[in-house]
């Protein structure tokens, strides 16, 4: 792709898989408070399952976009489940501004994700339950294995947000946000970010893959479907951030379940040094490994890097391709 504004074209979008195009089912879910949940649910393509996968998403990532990575879960004869957290995706939205990512604490994804897995897993489930989650999810992920370790048999975990490189010093990021809530500005955007444009979009620089086509595809859907469009975080959702990981830090060291944490080499919006901090004090159970060439999405990269990625999903799990 050359280099400039991002413009999907109309091959592009008749091209697009779905939910239902890939044999799976879309199921909604009402929060504690009211927000319409969207989740879905695959079969393994090699029936019946011998196992099943939670697939946890990252900030202002869509169902769609990880159908690929979804896809190889089923091949391995995973049923899989997948959630939109609240505030993005097709999932309900929380400000009369719906590119906002906004949320004022952690608790209200972790009630979430509880309320999924009451209602899909705790019954439905067959086999060991492996979760797959990537930054945000990740993130999200280990603070409710800790709540709930008897859920996941082993836990893979992408570039996962165990800090947030938020280009001024950590410290002074932390004070900005909390001041702001404090002023009542929990639901300002983040100096420096504004709504989604797809006219401001651009692939070189992107600090996300080095895949043109993946990079493609993932605005091919918001320009198929804008309600899936999401921009920058708000002072809530970076304050709540903030106090989540710094819980996480508290907790690790109690968390027991394997885990497997895939950091991305060329990483510029996790930070991975407080996450090998994190690692020296905690998660006891936990493994490491770093792919030099990946960017923050390492699912969405490109094929050579995705095939270490699921290499080594693969050793950790006992799975592989079947059939």
């Amino acid at each position: 792709m050359p280099p400039g504004p991002m413009a999907a074209t109309p091959g592009t979008l008749q091209k697009l898989p779905t939910v239902e195009s890939t044999g799976g089912e879309v199921l909604y879910l009402q929060s504690f408070d009211n927000v319409l949940l969207r989740c879905a649910r695959w079969s393994a393509l090699h029936s019946p399952g011998s196992g099943s996968a939670l697939y946890l998403q990252g900030r202002t990532e869509f169902i769609e976009k990880n159908l690929e990575s979804i896809n190889e879960l089923r091949r391995r004869g995973f049923n899989v489940w997948a959630l939109d957290w609240r505030g993005q995706g097709l999932s309900g939205r929380l400000l009369a501004d719906p590119h906002k990512g906004h949320v004022l604490d952690y608790s209200d994804y972790l009630q979430d994700l509880q309320l999924l897995v009451r209602h899909y897993l705790t019954d439905r489930a067959v086999g060991p339950i492996i979760l797959l989650a990537h930054s945000m999810g990740a993130h999200i992920g280990l603070r409710f294995m800790h709540e709930h370790p008897e859920v996941f048999d082993r836990a893979v975990l992408c570039a996962p947000m165990l800090g947030i490189r938020t280009g001024i010093v950590s410290l002074c990021a932390r004070l900005m946000a909390v001041a702001a809530t404090t002023l009542g500005a929990a639901q300002g955007y983040v100096p420096g970010t504004g709504q989604y444009d797809i006219r401001s979009i651009s692939f070189e620089g992107n600090a996300l893959t080095s895949d043109p086509d993946q990079f493609s595809r993932t605005h091919a859907y918001i320009a198929a479907d804008s309600r899936l469009a999401l921009g920058g975080p708000t002072f809530g959702w970076l304050a709540a951030s903030f106090r989540s990981i710094a819980q996480l830090r508290r907790d690790a060291k109690d968390i027991r379940n394997p885990i497997l944490i895939v950091n991305a080499g060329e990483e510029r919006v996790v930070d991975n040094v407080a996450g090998h901090r994190l690692l020296q004090r905690g998660l006891p159970h936990a493994q490491l490994m770093t792919i030099a060439d990946a960017r923050h999405d390492i699912l969405c990269e490109r094929d050579g890097i995705r095939e270490i990625f699921w290499r080594a999903f693969d050793d950790f799990t006992g799975r592989g391709v079947l059939g």
